[in-house]
């Protein structure tokens, strides 16, 4: 149908299945979150369903959750994002490839370098997933005795930003001119040494990487507070938002579309996907049965430490089964903690039954049969609660199986989904513009 939205479909990786029970459901592959093979046959999966991107999210130290509950975990390893990707890009031609990378435990000139390698070895598709770390035994990996205050972090992370966009755009396009005949290989004049010295970061340049395919590799950023939603509106292009009500879901929608016009930005060049647990069924029935034999695998030693990740604070303290006690402010994740509380309070929640609900999986969840679940995502689109979904299965490979194989072509069935990619990089599925060279402007050699 002419004029009619598409959906943008991410699939959520890193862990395979957000779900603390995945690793046990009847039929999941335990060691998926660190088998090549298994992430090669996953991803292949995907790109036949012809998802936008494949994500991988990151920590910098193991989770800050007491060993009991760490001992439950099926994300206690994972690959290194910026090791893995390039090796599924070998194995891939068309989907996304979306990596964390830390603006607080990181330096920009490493982070640039590797995502524009990435964006070049898999010709254009890869993605910068643009986060403050809220763990605070990170700090301790990288020699410091103290985690980052939360609104340092914030600081750093716009300034952060600028230094690797800055440094992607180190050499026009046209650059390389590889005459073999003359003997040169590049020309000086089209390369800029940024010298950026600012108040966090002090950095000459220019990258010894040339320009990405892409321009700059997508940016993509998540976070619900006041500060990540202003930076994500100043620089992100793909927001991955926490799912909630779809009501909550508009109104966060309208804000950062809102707040990226007044920065004088399109508000179409950013690509807002709420994150949703979806679980297929034959009937409603048979989806609610999978969710609660899910839900009924994960242990309260694993329940208790995800509140305590959720809050920032050691929750086994607490009464199980009194109310939620009043939370002192830490530097641990603002938007996660306070949609921890929120739950709470919104349903009179016990803290054993808060804990059971975020142990498992406490977001946006769509149970359902095929056509149902393409419903809510429909309703989700066309009323502007989200240009897509980053999509988390229950479990792997099934779970991730029955979204490819029943929901996708139910989806394209509708024509709200695409049949086949029309374009080759991440930037083209997703219908985003090539940034200009804040430096340089193309030349008619460039063009040509």
């Amino acid at each position: 149908m002419p004029g009619q939205r598409r959906l943008h479909l991410g699939a959520f990786m890193r862990p395979v299945s957000i779900h603390t029970g995945a690793w046990r459901y009847p039929g999941a592959w335990p060691d998926a979150n660190f088998s090549f093979p298994r992430l090669k046959h996953l991803i292949q999966r995907l790109e036949a369903g012809k998802f936008d991107a494949f994500f991988m999210a990151d920590h910098l130290a193991l989770l800050n959750m007491p060993i009991e509950a760490l001992r439950r975990s099926h994300t206690v390893t994972s690959f290194d994002p910026l090791t893995l990707l390039p090796a599924l890009a070998a194995v891939t031609e068309r989907i996304g490839l979306i990596a964390t990378a830390s603006t607080t435990y990181n330096d920009p000139y490493h982070v640039a370098r590797k995502f524009a390698s990435l964006d070049h070895i898999s010709n254009g598709r890869a993605g910068w997933n643009v986060v403050t770390t809220a763990n605070p035994d990170a700090a301790l990996n990288f020699g410091h005795d103290e985690h980052m205050a939360h609104g340092e972090r914030y600081k750093r992370a716009r300034e952060f930003y600028d230094v690797v966009t800055g440094l992607w755009d180190s050499f026009a396009d046209d650059a390389f001119i590889r005459d073999a005949e003359s003997g040169i290989f590049w020309d000086p004049s089209r390369m800029h040494a940024l010298n950026h010295v600012g108040p966090e970061l002090k950095v000459r340049g220019p990258l010894n990487v040339a320009r990405p395919v892409q321009g700059w590799p997508l940016i993509v950023q998540a976070g619900a507070s006041d500060a990540g939603r202003q930076l994500a509106a100043e620089t992100a292009e793909m927001v991955f938002a926490a799912g909630g009500p779809i009501s909550d879901a508009r109104a966060f929608y309208a804000d950062v579309k809102g707040r990226a016009a007044a920065f004088g930005r399109n508000p179409d060049h950013i690509k807002i996907l709420p994150g949703a647990l979806v679980v297929v069924g034959s009937t409603v029935a048979e989806a609610r049965k999978k969710r609660a034999l899910l839900d009924s695998l994960v242990h309260y030693e694993s329940a208790i430490g995800a509140l305590s990740i959720a809050l920032g604070v050691d929750a086994r303290a607490f009464d199980p089964d009194a109310p939620l006690p009043e939370i002192p402010d830490t530097e641990a994740s603002k938007s996660g903690r306070e949609r921890a509380i929120a739950l709470a309070r919104r349903e009179n929640l016990t803290v054993r039954q808060l804990a059971q609900r975020l142990g498992g999986y406490a977001g946006a969840a769509i149970v359902g049969t095929p056509a149902t679940i393409a419903d809510e995502m429909q309703e989700w689109l066309e009323t502007r609660a989200c240009d897509g979904f980053n999509v988390m299965f229950p479990y792997v490979p099934g779970g991730l199986d029955d979204f490819v194989d029943q929901v996708v072509p139910e989806l394209q069935r509708r024509g709200i989904f695409r049949t086949e990619y029309e374009g080759t990089t991440l930037r083209e599925h997703l219908g985003l513009p090539r940034p200009e060279n804040r430096f340089f402007r193309r030349t008619d050699r460039a063009a040509d």
